[in-house]
């Protein structure tokens, strides 16, 4: 008898423990994206750790999905929601869905497209004013501040993607002997990429240097190239995020510069600030980890970090 209560008692115990977890409701624009990838990755790994119980939504590119997504777990009641949002002008709706139900909310990796941030809720990020400047005045250098210029860009909706945009502009317009003379969308996909830049070449646009938003457009340039047999004129690539893939393409020559922006540390960090806002911490509404260029001469260094 005394064996039976004993486990009745550990049973209870056991619910109580499980039912104190802090839960995190996280929904992901893309699961497949491979940057995306290492953010939801570092996310599972830091929620295990803090004993954290979390629930992943994959919104697969679709707004109305991701809302859908955030309604569920402000019904399930969750403790705090992360959004790596799909677009960045989709964020402004649910920040007003979370903050009436009194939830704390954390946006990851891509902007939000707020006017400002209310209280409870946080950006984990790096600013975007940083990416495509470091990335340009590296490719500049290289060029030796002449040449034509190609930009691909991400999603047209994503406020990241513009301000890199923008950033590599700025740079070009420094410089009287560079030329920006293409500027078009590849969707932070390598497949696009490739197809734009073989659009380019097939066009007979003689581009000297390619901007690429992402690593993977980068590298979509680069298979567009190989596949071209474009031996006779170098086209210096330049990419962002300093993924596993983009690391080896710099490694191999095929790529001559890109730009760590910490994946690890944006998943680990959004887990980090989501706990300290379940616990009553007031904080300020951005959380910047910031961007960092990377060339062959330093590569090693990051690649143990992603």
């Amino acid at each position: 008898m005394k064996y039976v209560k004993k486990m009745v008692l550990a049973a209870v115990l056991c619910c109580s423990t499980s039912a104190l977890a802090d839960t995190i409701g996280v929904s992901m624009a893309y699961f497949d994206q491979n940057f995306l990838t290492i953010i939801r990755q570092s996310i599972d790994k830091e929620a295990k750790a803090r004993g954290i119980s979390v629930q992943f939504e994959d919104a697969r590119g679709d707004v109305g999905r991701q809302t859908d997504q955030v309604q569920s777990f402000i019904s399930a009641g969750v403790d705090a929601i992360i959004v790596d949002p799909v677009n960045s002008a989709s964020t402004p709706m649910m920040t007003k869905m979370v903050r009436a139900a009194g939830i704390p909310l954390v946006y990851v990796n891509r902007t939000p497209g707020d006017k400002a941030l209310p209280p409870g809720v946080v950006f984990v990020g790096s600013d975007e004013r940083e990416s495509g400047t470091l990335q340009m005045e590296a490719l500049a250098r290289l060029a030796n501040y002449q040449g034509n210029v190609a930009v691909m860009i991400g999603n047209l909706t994503d406020a990241g993607a513009l301000q890199r945009t923008k950033d590599v502009e700025q740079v070009v317009a420094r410089y009287p002997k560079m030329k920006l003379v293409q500027k078009q969308s590849a969707n932070y996909s390598r497949s696009e990429g490739m197809d734009l830049m073989m659009n380019w070449i097939t066009n007979g646009e003689a581009i000297d240097i390619v901007a690429a938003n992402n690593d993977e457009m980068a590298i979509g340039a680069i298979m567009a190239l190989q596949q071209a047999g474009k031996k006779d004129r170098k086209v210096l690539i330049g990419g962002i995020d300093a993924t596993p893939d983009g690391l080896k393409a710099l490694a191999s020559g095929k790529m001559q510069v890109t730009v760590f922006q910490d994946a690890v540390g944006q998943g680990r960090a959004s887990v980090e600030v989501a706990q300290r806002m379940i616990r009553g911490e007031k904080l300020e509404p951005y959380y910047w980890i910031p961007f960092e260029l990377v060339t062959p001469a330093n590569m090693q260094q990051y690649a143990a970090k992603q």
